[in-house]
Order: C-alpha cells, then structure tokens, then sequence
C-alpha cells in the first residue's frame, strides 16, 4: 500500500498581510502531482488544514478542491483529522458529500467511539487499519484529567490519557492489515518553530513518546512545522511539518511530504519527497548600510524570496528610501533599523523598561517601521494607553 502524509497546510494563512494564496495553491498542484506520480492509494492530512478556525471563503474552496483532486473520484482513499486551528464542525461539515468519495473527515477526538478506522483502500489486498486521534485538547476531549494546579501532574495526567486513548484505539489492529496512526500533537523533545502557536499555556499539552501507540506500520504526526522524526516511539513516526514555511524562524528548511510504502506482514519503507512550491523566506544582515541593500537589490539577489530585513544605518530611513526598498525588492516584508550602539545596549538592559510610555513607543516604531513616528501618532497611542489603563492622565502625566 503507497501512502502519503501531509499536515499544517494553514490555508489562509498571511506573512505580515502578505497573501500567500497562489502559493498554497502551488503546493497543492505540487502535492496532486506528487500523489498521482507515487502512486499513491492512501493520503493522510494530521490536522491543521486552515489557519483559523473561520478561514476566508478562497481557502476552503481551495480545500475543497484539494479533497477531490487528491480522491480522484474515489480511486484513492483521503483521511483528514481537525488540527488545534481547524473548526472540527466546519472541517468536517462536507461529510456527507465527501463519503461518497472515499473520503473520511473526522473533527473530534472520540468521533469513532475509541475505535479505529477499518477501510479498504482502492488497489490494495489489505485493508488499512487507522487509529485516528485529531487534536486532543482537554475541552474537545471533553474532559477534565486532573484537578491539580501543578504543572508537572497536569502534563503527566495529560500525557497519561492520551497514551490511554491511543491504546484503545490500537487494540483494533488486525495482523492482516496496514496499521496505522495519526493524531495533531506535540511530542515531548519535537523541535518547534516561531509559526506553531501554542497548544495551550505551558507544558500540559506534551505527550510523552512511549505514549503513541504500539504495533503501527507508521505514525503520521501533524502540529510541528520542522520535517522530523520522534525518536524513542515505539513504532516509526514522523512530522511531515508544513508544506511552507510560515515564519522567518524557519528560513533555510526544506520542506517536504513523506511517501510509505508498507503492507501488513513487512516494515514500512518510508521515503521523504522535497517540495518545490512557495517562496522561500530569507533573512538579510546588511552591515553596509542602506547601498549594500540596493546594490543586493539591482544584482537581484532573492529576487523570488520573502525577505525580513536588519539594516544598519547611522539614522533612521526617510519615508522616501522605504518606498524606494520596497519598490526595488517588493518581498522585503519587515525592515529592523540597528543603530550604533542599540545592540550593545540591549545586551546590557539599560533600563529600557523605565524609558516614558512614549519613548518606548518611538523606538518600537523606528525598529519596525524604519522612521520617526509623527508627533499626532504618539500622542494618539499615549492617549490609547491611558484609556486602556483605565486612568485620564494627560500626554505631560505619561511623560
């Protein structure tokens, strides 16, 4: 049986207001391909198919475009499970229709009463045997696990039962088929990204690696954006991480999908295929100052990349030269000034905390923005503020 794993698609998901539609939609021509040419007969997707739980309208068709492509009229067998980000009602809302084409979409960690999935699967002698576990929160679980506040019982009461609840699930696999598991988590010792928003607040939501289920030919994982194996589970199990890179912490990765070849009385051979959709994100540190950008700029370097840029400057940029870098490189999405000094003295705390509420304002404005706010802007944030914290002091109070 030929299987393919996938996961953390984020439809809809912007970089700093950056459309990245047409480049979700590459992946997704990428992906087809890729089914189509590995003959693939089974296609798992861990979670984490939209970036919010109420994703714009050109994401779900794009979604639901994806989900007939790769089922090709019922020739191929596709799973979906709900992701931390995934509205389980409205990922599985086409159920009906979707059925019809081989296509099983499952929203809630008990949806299949502990039981796992037994499907044929179109092409295959074997049956595939599947211990679904979409994302596992406590509220989707339904359940409080313990009543203490202490961290430690929290993760471990956590881990605890979701081991519990893949065992059940594991006690459905059958000798004569291809068995297998996915779920959207975070594995203790995964490698994580600035993209991946939290599960929840601090460390409860770690399952521990011996806590995935035994006797899988493969465990197909979702949540973490890094391509990466578990180590110390105790069968093979992988993130096939996100198809694009989402955030400048993951500039440099390749990105990828994995291929498993596997039937019920052999190990499975699990191969891991690169893609070549979406634009690479990069991070430039230009020293030289604002010539050594344009001439990076004119040379064409990154001409195709989305760029997050740290420029030194002995002042700030006018509005002027930002246009003028924006035009020359239109992916160049964040600009960090860096003056003499700045560094050192952030390395050194001065105190930055103490500086006036608006100060601090005019320098977290320099550092993004590249320029000097306008007076108008910092008194309307120092007006914010002051209504924020509930008090009516005036701009000379704050200062």
């Amino acid at each position: 049986m030929r299987i393919l794993h996938t996961a953390d698609w984020h439809l809809g998901r912007t970089l700093e207001g950056r459309d990245r539609l047409p480049e979700q939609e590459a992946f997704i021509d990428e992906l087809c391909a890729i089914a189509d040419d590995q003959g693939i007969q089974l296609v798992l997707i861990a979670g984490d198919v939209f970036d919010t739980v109420n994703p714009p309208a050109a994401a779900e068709e794009l979604y639901y475009d994806a989900l007939a492509r790769l089922a090709d009229y019922g020739r191929r067998r596709v799973i979906v499970i709900a992701g931390n980000h995934d509205s389980p009602d409205r990922l599985t809302a086409p159920q009906p229709l979707a059925e019809r084409h081989g296509i099983c979409l499952l929203g809630l960690p008990v949806q299949t009463g502990l039981r796992p999935l037994i499907l044929p699967v179109p092409g295959s002698d074997e049956p595939a045997v599947v211990a679904a576990l979409p994302y596992p929160s406590e509220a989707r679980l339904n359940e409080v696990l313990t009543a203490e506040a202490d961290e430690a019982a929290l993760q471990k009461a956590y881990s605890d039962r979701v081991a519990e609840v893949f065992g059940a699930l594991a006690r459905g696999f059958r000798p004569d088929a291809v068995r297998l598991a996915m779920s959207h988590l975070f594995v203790a010792g995964g490698k994580e990204s600035d993209s991946e928003r939290p599960l929840q607040v601090g460390l409860a939501s770690a399952v521990a690696p011996s806590g995935l289920p035994q006797g899988a030919h493969y465990i197909a994982l979702g949540h973490l954006h890094r391509p990466q194996t578990v180590h110390a589970a105790p069968s093979p199990a992988r993130y096939s991480g996100s198809p694009l890179a989402y955030s400048f912490s993951e500039a440099g990765q390749a990105k990828s999908v994995v291929v498993i070849d596997a039937g019920a009385h052999c190990e499975a051979k699990i191969e891991e295929i690169h893609l070549s959709a979406g634009r690479p994100l990069v991070r430039w540190k230009a020293e030289g100052g604002l010539p050594q950008v344009e001439a990076w700029c004119a040379a064409g370097r990154d001409a195709n990349a989305w760029v997050d840029l740290e420029l030194h400057l002995t002042a700030p940029l006018t509005v002027d030269q930002i246009g003028r870098l924006r035009s020359m490189h239109p992916g160049i999405v964040a600009i960090r000034p860096v003056f003499p000094g700045e560094q050192e003295a952030a390395a050194a705390g001065e105190g930055r905390s103490r500086l006036p509420a608006d100060e601090l304002f005019r320098r977290f404005y320099l550092q993004r923005i590249g320029a000097e706010p306008d007076e108008e802007l910092v008194r309307l944030f120092v007006s914010l503020l002051a209504e924020d914290d509930g008090t009516e002091d005036s701009e000379d109070d704050a200062q």
